[in-house]
């Protein structure tokens, strides 16, 4: 351990609201048993929350009460005050407005004045792109606390008013599919016995020449009855392209350490949906590793995701555990990652 070492003091988290459930979905959307049985066997996203009334589409949280509420436990878990912040980075695809940036509002309810602080827009790569950007920050030397924040929400996607039967299918998936979430990490330069160092982030694009999986539109008050829509993912390249882009990921991460497959004692895969989840660690192949996965019970909630699994991970590891995330964002196709070590 030295003086450049970046450790992660703390993760905290915010869900709103309470769980909701596939038979809770099913019947508010008149969609019957046998859709919420086919969400629970193909799917098997059990629960979510979403920062919105289900029945009124009324909001309830705005990404930044979520990331907020996310960054004072972290704080607060990490023994951490406003003041000692000198860094602030948050990754979203779903910021409240284009400007002013959601981090800036993030900061301002903490009480974080005077520091930098930056907003990436950016899907499921877009937590660990926010890692990258203070780790390599921290390590300059010019900064030593860091709070990092990823939340999203879907809350400006949800029509209460939708009828099913007009419905294409791919958007109620994304109902079960999707949840709403924030979290974050508190990141501290120097010795720090007993906490994890960050050993390698890696973000690499990956899309040259192939379309993108997902596309999030947004509308200006010039084309607001644009008939375009809102949201579209192409569902089989994921599924095709995601699985093998971890396991890619992952060898990189291992080349780069010198690290083998078999010394990794937790794993944090990528977080599509329960199911996916299983199949991506399938073909990761890190036959030692203790897996971390959250989305079944929690949704998948983008950017928030790495932190509900590092919050799960940080108590568990021991002196001597190694353990490496992967995020897979289908938007451009970006593979991203990070490997922790605890000394």
């Amino acid at each position: 351990m030295d003086n450049s070492d970046i450790h992660i003091l703390a993760a905290g988290t915010a869900l709103p609201g309470p769980p909701v459930d596939n038979a809770t979905l099913a019947a508010r959307f008149s969609l019957g048993s046998a859709w919420e049985q086919w969400v629970d066997f193909f799917i098997g996203t059990h629960t979510r929350h979403f920062a919105f009334d289900l029945n009124t589409g009324q909001r309830v949280s705005t990404l930044t009460d979520l990331a907020a509420q996310a960054g004072a436990d972290a704080l607060d878990k990490a023994a951490v005050t406003a003041a000692d912040v000198d860094l602030v980075v948050l990754g979203t695809a779903s910021p409240d407005f284009l400007i002013p940036a959601t981090v800036n509002m993030v900061a301002d309810r903490l009480g974080i004045d005077g520091v930098p602080a930056y907003q990436l827009q950016s899907g499921c790569s877009g937590a660990v792109q926010a890692l990258d950007v203070a780790h390599q920050m921290l390590l300059t030397g010019r900064h030593s606390t860091a709070l990092v924040i990823g939340a999203d929400s879907c809350a400006k996607h949800f029509n209460a008013r939708a009828e099913p039967r007009r419905t294409a299918p791919a958007v109620m998936v994304n109902g079960a599919l999707f949840g709403d979430g924030a979290g974050a990490a508190v990141l501290r330069r120097g010795p720090v016995p007993g906490k994890a160092i960050v050993r390698r982030v890696i973000v690499k694009l990956a899309g040259l020449g192939r379309p993108p999986g997902q596309i999030v539109e947004w509308f200006g008050a010039g084309e607001r009855h644009s008939d375009r829509a809102a949201f579209s993912e192409d569902y089989q390249a994921i599924e095709e392209a995601v699985p093998t882009m971890a396991a890619q990921t992952l060898r990189d991460l291992l080349a780069d350490l010198e690290w083998e497959a078999d010394e990794i004692d937790y794993l944090l895969p990528p977080q599509l949906s329960g199911r996916m989840t299983a199949r991506i660690t399938e073909a990761m192949d890190a036959p030692m590793a203790h897996v971390v996965s959250v989305v079944a019970d929690i949704g998948n909630t983008g950017n928030a995701l790495p932190f509900f699994q590092l919050q799960q991970l940080l108590p568990r590891m021991i002196s001597g555990d190694r353990a490496v995330a992967v995020a897979i964002e289908s938007s451009k196709w970006i593979k991203s990652g990070f490997a922790l070590e605890k000394l």
